[in-house]
């Protein structure tokens, strides 16, 4: 309530040198927790033209980080997030910052992972983060949660679970968003190592902390977590076998993630389901329903990577499909 009466202050009053500040911290660090990813994404890019405008070049440089941030977790366009950030990186050889360069090529490094596996658009030039076990070196945080998403997408659970230890050592009770999205991912790979009956008690642990950080969140934002904690009570329920209830809350996941229009997550659900179907109940044909959902998303968020993943398993159904 605070943050939204100061924010609505700027239009009683000229608050013009103060935007890029203004947008910054209103957008890239307090409205997530119930305002959707999205409605951040143009505030942000304002306030990085007006810090430039402005003279307040670092603060701007701030808000251009915020704005990528906000576009990979709404789930934007993956080949249109490439090419902003490709721009931006332009842009970066006049407002040099190392700090935000860095920041830059993290975030080309991860949306090429989704768009490819970096096959046809990666670069050669990478983020530089210096020494990751250095408390005192920050930037760190940046790269541990994006080697959770990585990891995650790319179906490494090992070294997904390594990082996510990371951020939580890193970012606390997850003050930040990027916290909290690293939580979602936390449970999501405590269940993949459930099913391979690796580390059990603690992946258990993990998964409940997991549910009770979205369920917090989206005590708050419905629109940005309610189909993150749908997705893990469905997985949740899919591992002991309450069969009706799993694939309610799958189903419910799907539609929350449509209504928010976050393509990645509807997509990840879809999939999710369609290997429900596939494992434990042998329904090859739902399965190849969930599928196909899974693989139009996917095609949407421009993820040739996952399109090929879930077309992998769609031929494993020994089902003839269009």
């Amino acid at each position: 309530r605070i943050a939204k009466g100061a924010m609505s202050l700027r239009e009683r009053f000229d608050v013009s040198a103060q935007i890029p500040e203004l947008y910054f911290n209103f957008y890239g660090r307090i409205a997530w927790r119930f305002e959707p990813f999205q409605a951040g994404i143009e505030p942000l890019r304002q306030g990085f033209e007006a810090g430039l405008s402005s003279g307040n070049k670092d603060m701007g440089l701030h808000c251009l980080i915020h704005t990528v941030k906000n576009a990979l977790f709404s789930g934007a366009s993956l080949k249109s997030t490439l090419k902003e950030i490709d721009y931006n990186l332009h842009l970066l050889k006049t407002y040099k910052s190392e700090v935000t360069n860095n920041f830059m090529l993290n975030f080309r490094e991860t949306v090429s992972l989704l768009i490819d596996n970096g096959e046809a658009t990666s670069i050669p030039e990478k983020a530089v983060f210096g020494d990751l076990d250095d408390p005192g070196n920050k930037p760190r945080e940046a790269f541990f949660h994006h080697a959770v998403i990585r990891a995650y997408w790319s179906g490494y659970t090992e070294r997904c679970g390594y990082c996510i230890e990371k951020c939580m050592n890193l970012f606390g009770q997850g003050a930040q968003p990027i916290a909290c999205v690293a939580k979602f991912f936390f449970g999501l790979n405590a269940i993949d190592l459930l099913r391979k009956k690796r580390h059990v008690s603690k992946n258990k642990e993990g998964l409940r902390k997991a549910i009770a950080a979205m369920k917090d969140a989206a005590a708050n934002s419905e629109w940005n977590f309610m189909n993150k904690l749908r997705l893990l009570e469905a997985e949740q329920q899919s591992i002991t076998q309450r069969h009706f209830l799993a694939i309610d809350l799958y189903d419910a996941s799907i539609q929350s993630a449509k209504k928010s229009g976050f393509i990645h997550e509807q997509g990840l659900a879809c999939e999710k389901a369609g290997l429900y179907f596939k494992n434990k109940d042998s329904n090859n044909e739902k399965a190849l329903e969930y599928f196909k959902q899974a693989v139009e998303c996917y095609e949407k968020w421009g993820s040739k990577m996952k399109v090929d993943f879930v077309k992998k398993k769609m031929d494993g159904l020994n089902i003839i499909y269009v």
